[in-house]
Formats: structure tokens, sequence, C-alpha cells
């Protein structure tokens, strides 16, 4: 099967990632689970001028198919979460640096200022912090992403995940105007947050 139109999309989201800021140069990586196999980003690879045929190719079980690939370090991380979790297709794993600030800072990101925020975000899920790389914070990852699509990983980043890569990527790109949101909301000396009904009510519009 010839997957040309898989992994342009997962280089694209990769470029993009870098271009609107999400993350930098070595930082961030792109998957999406396509059947029995994982099309996955490389590892020290210039994220800003990712191409397709820099994609590779390993399986669920983290064989590497690609001949002469070397994947991401935390290949572990997106393949504990896609057999966790066989409902998520798309996996994008970047460095926003005001979301990763809150993270930070044990500050929450408030995901009830707009409607937007809440329709996809619903509620961010914090992941404790271990050694990038590591199969613990894979598995810690994997853990966390039961209870939800977007993972605070302490001292670290973001995960979010999708039924594609433009949702997964939707995901971190909202929770980076949300966490520019509160910032700013808060300097402005707070406003109005939206009630538990109001809430509700755009969950039920998404159920």
């Amino acid at each position: 099967m010839d997957f040309l139109k898989e992994r342009e999309s997962v280089a694209y989201f990769m470029r993009r990632l870098y271009e609107q800021k999400l993350t930098t140069t070595s930082g961030g990586n792109v998957s999406l689970r396509v059947g029995e196999k994982v099309l996955i980003t490389p590892s020290q690879t210039d994220k800003a001028q990712m191409t397709l045929d820099q994609i590779g190719d390993i399986s669920l079980d983290g064989k590497i198919l690609s001949v002469g690939f070397k994947s991401s370090m935390e290949s572990k991380m997106h393949l504990a979460i896609y057999n966790k979790r066989p409902d998520v297709k798309a996996i994008v794993h970047a460095h926003p640096v005001f979301a990763t600030s809150f993270v930070v800072a044990g500050k929450d990101i408030k995901t009830n200022l707009a409607g937007e925020a809440r329709a996809v975000l619903r509620e961010p899920v914090k992941a404790r912090y271990a050694l990038m790389g590591t199969q613990e914070l894979a598995d810690v990852v994997a853990e966390a992403s039961m209870r939800g699509n977007v993972i605070l990983m302490e001292n670290h980043g973001v995960i979010t995940v999708g039924n594609n890569l433009l949702e997964a990527y939707d995901r971190m790109e909202v929770l980076e105007a949300s966490a520019k949101m509160t910032l700013l909301t808060g300097l402005l000396g707070g406003g109005k947050e939206l009630s538990k009904d109001e809430l509700k009510s755009i969950d039920n519009l998404f159920e």
C-alpha cells in the first residue's frame, strides 16, 4: 500500500507545529496510525523542513520497518498510547511555551473561558514527570491518556491525541491559545467563566 499522502500529512503537521511556534527545531514529534503500522517523525531532524521521505514506519510493538530510519526518541510513548487507546489514530507532542509554563508552574489552564476551548479540549489531564525517551514516561503518559485527550506532562510539554492529525493538532493549538487567554485574563483582573450548565450544554453538543 502506498502511504505517500499519509506521510506528507505527518510531515506537514510537524512543519506546522514549528511554524506556529508550538515547538522548537529539535523538539516535538508527530505520528499517525495506519492499520497495524505507525508513521512517525524521525529523531534529530530539522522540524521546519520535514519532508515526507523522512517519515518512517514502525510496528505497534516497536519494530522499525523503514531501512536506515532513526525513530523519534519518544516512539515508545506514541506506541504505548496507541496500544492503550485503539480509538486514537493520531498523536502530536510539542513544547508550546505558554501551556508548558503553566504546567511547570503547577497552574491550571482554564478551558471554561471560551466555548471553543471547552468543545475542543474538555478537561486536560496531568502526567507526572519521568525521564524523556524512557518506558516509564511511555507508561505514565499512556495511563493518563485514558482520562483525557490532552495530556500535560510535568516539566516536559504536552501530548494531544485524536481521530486524525487535524484533530490532534487542533487540540494543541487551542490549548496554547487557552493558556494565553488564562494568563491575559488573570493580568486583566479575571473574567467571567462559563457556568456548569453552560459547560454541560457545550459537552452535549459534541457527544
